[in-house]
């Protein structure tokens, strides 16, 4: 008998948890540098855009403190002439750095693993810096989202990291670039997770974290430890104050569903016009110098004007116009092809509408009812809720900013009840809806996102089997003998597809020979027939042959004809192929 070749000595928990570190090790060290590299991107774009501002206006102050020294014709070319760079820049070098740039990283996570192209980081800094250090109605935090995401899927590009790794180093991309810009390490961590990644998972969460906390010690760095608004001491007066938060998160909803709608209307408007895409950006700053000249309050990210609203600085009438005028504003300066975030805009307009409800109880309830800032506070969040549909991401950003546990059950209720209305009220949010338009669902995932970009065209059998449905029984029995066919798709005169007759439809008159002269096609065709088109996509095929509990689809034209059909199996090789090929083209 040959000797056992004795086992190998289990190796100890301490060498098992080396070497379990050592997996995850390569992902760390990735997600420092995406850090150190996200954070000093956060603080170089921040420094651009008031190196522009000051080309334009010859000052890095806010805006609210010299507005009144510009004259008011620069105050229409300025932001026209930004208008023009910045569509110029966009067409040339990356049409992804139009618009607010999240959706586009949301977009490269779903269907091509974190894939963005080197170049979008540096065309989106230039692009969103022109736009508001021009004038232009945009925030930072988006446009940051996608650079630092840019930083995280280059780095994923150069070192070829596996497919996971790649979309998670995006993330940590972007919770850098938002804890650099607001302060706010958690809230660039629960953005990225939350928003972009939909995953809490450990392996995730790790990289995220460090990435945020690295780039936050950067901005820290620059910037110091300071909040990104003045944000007061938050007080709640009485306990009978909390039955007034959930009327401001239904305000705070329906301004964010009002908001969104109005963003998209616009970017359809202005995309039904006929006119070159720089011009068209031109026109849609030459708009947004005109708003400044009577609202100077929504020049670039708004930050000014928050400050006042949070210390009780401004009338309720003015916020009241600023909630309209900041929805246009936005509108205008992205419709038209300029690039910046909605994120700040979302703010601003939550602080304008909860500092005017808080105006309006503050005199009804004086007794009971806290300072008008403590309301466009807890409504920042609630605007934010609402257009993102991410709760925990608003909830602790406002936080972050007050380090104070006093707001957290109003800013919770508000930002909770903001979403239930938002997302009852309008499908998809702020981020997704551009997406949706695209035919991309991120709840979905990859795969089924890839075979919504597959037709049916490149899929189908042309010339199926067909019977006119005046034939006879004894033809239709020849036919299926014939042409060893599952199925006969039935034609009238103009043939226009008006049935199918499948094996199962013939068990019922197999047995009569004496109806084969009596019996036309059409009497056991099965005339409910559901069909598809060239131009659906797979998906669509997929889910309309597991409703029915069919295995083929009649590929029919525009006039009813018959031109082909798809059968399962075809439908699921074309899922595989996608599948792998997206598998090869991301290792």
């Amino acid at each position: 008998m040959p000797e056992t070749c004795p086992l190998p000595p289990e190796p100890g928990w301490l060498v098992r948890r080396l070497t379990r570190l050592d997996k995850h090790l390569p992902l760390l060290m990735f997600a420092i540098a995406v850090g150190v590299l996200g954070g000093y991107g956060a603080v170089l774009f921040r420094f651009i855009i008031k190196g522009v501002q000051y080309l334009f206006y010859q000052n890095v102050e806010d805006y609210l403190l010299f507005a009144h020294q510009v004259p008011w014709y620069l105050t229409l070319a300025l932001p026209a002439a930004g208008g023009l760079v910045v569509g110029a820049l966009v067409s040339l070098g990356a049409r992804e750095a139009k618009g607010h740039g999240v959706p586009e990283v949301m977009e490269a996570i779903v269907l091509r693993d974190g894939r963005i192209r080197k170049r979008v980081a540096l065309i989106k800094i230039l692009a969103s810096a022109i736009s508001i250090g021009s004038g232009g109605s945009v925030g930072r935090e988006g446009p940051i989202v996608q650079i630092g995401s840019g930083i995280g899927s280059t780095i994923g590009q150069l070192f070829r990291v596996p497919r996971p790794h790649q979309r998670t180093l995006v993330g940590c991309g972007a919770a850098a670039g938002i804890a650099a810009t607001f302060n706010a390490p958690i809230a660039g961590v629960l953005f990225a997770l939350e928003i972009l990644l939909s995953d809490f998972g450990i392996s995730a969460f790790s990289p995220v974290v460090i990435s945020s906390v690295t780039a936050t010690t950067i901005a820290r760095y620059y910037f110091g430890d300071f909040p990104a608004f003045e944000v007061p001491a938050y007080e709640l007066r009485s306990l009978w104050e909390l039955g007034l938060y959930p009327v401001m998160g239904i305000l705070c909803g329906l301004a964010a569903v009002l908001f969104v709608s109005a963003l998209y209307k616009g970017e359809d408007i202005f995309d039904a016009i006929p006119m070159p895409a720089p011009l068209k950006a031109a026109f849609g700053g030459l708009i947004m110098g005109a708003i400044l000249l009577a609202f100077p309050q929504v020049f670039g990210v708004g930050y000014g004007a928050i400050n006042l609203s949070l210390t009780n600085s401004m009338a309720w009438q003015l916020m009241l116009a600023l909630i309209a005028v900041k929805i246009v504003a936005t509108t205008v300066t992205i419709g038209s092809g300029g690039s910046g975030g909605v994120f700040a805009p979302s703010l601003f307009i939550g602080a304008m509408t909860g500092g005017a409800f808080g105006w309006m109880v503050h005199t009804l309830l004086p007794g009971i009812t806290a300072s008008p800032g403590a309301y466009a506070l807890v409504a920042m969040g609630g605007l934010v809720a609402g257009t993102t549909h991410a709760p925990i991401t608003a909830i602790l950003i406002i936080f972050e900013l007050t380090s104070d546990y006093q707001c957290i059950l109003p800013l919770m209720t508000t930002c909770i009840i903001s979403t239930l209305v938002a997302s009852g009220l309008k499908r998809g949010s702020i981020y997704t809806i551009k997406l949706l338009r695209r035919g991309v669902d991120i709840r979905a995932g990859m795969e089924q996102n890839i075979l919504r970009t597959l037709h049916v065209r490149d899929y189908m059998l042309p010339d199926p089997p067909t019977l006119l449905e005046s034939a006879p029984l004894g033809t239709v029995l020849q036919a299926f003998h014939a042409q060893n066919a599952s199925y006969m798709h039935v034609l009238d005169a103009q043939e226009h597809l008006t049935g199918i007759i499948s094996f199962r439809d013939l068990r019922s008159v197999l047995m009569e020979e004496y109806l084969e002269h009596l019996i036309i096609a059409r009497d056991i065709a099965t005339t409910c027939v559901q069909t598809v088109q060239p131009d659906d996509s797979i998906q669509h095929a997929i889910h309309t042959m597991a409703q029915r509990g069919i295995a083929q689809l009649p590929v029919v034209n525009e006039a009813g004809h018959l031109i082909g059909t798809i059968r399962e199996r075809d439908v699921l090789a074309a899922y595989d192929t996608a599948v792998v090929q997206r598998q090869f083209e991301t290792e």
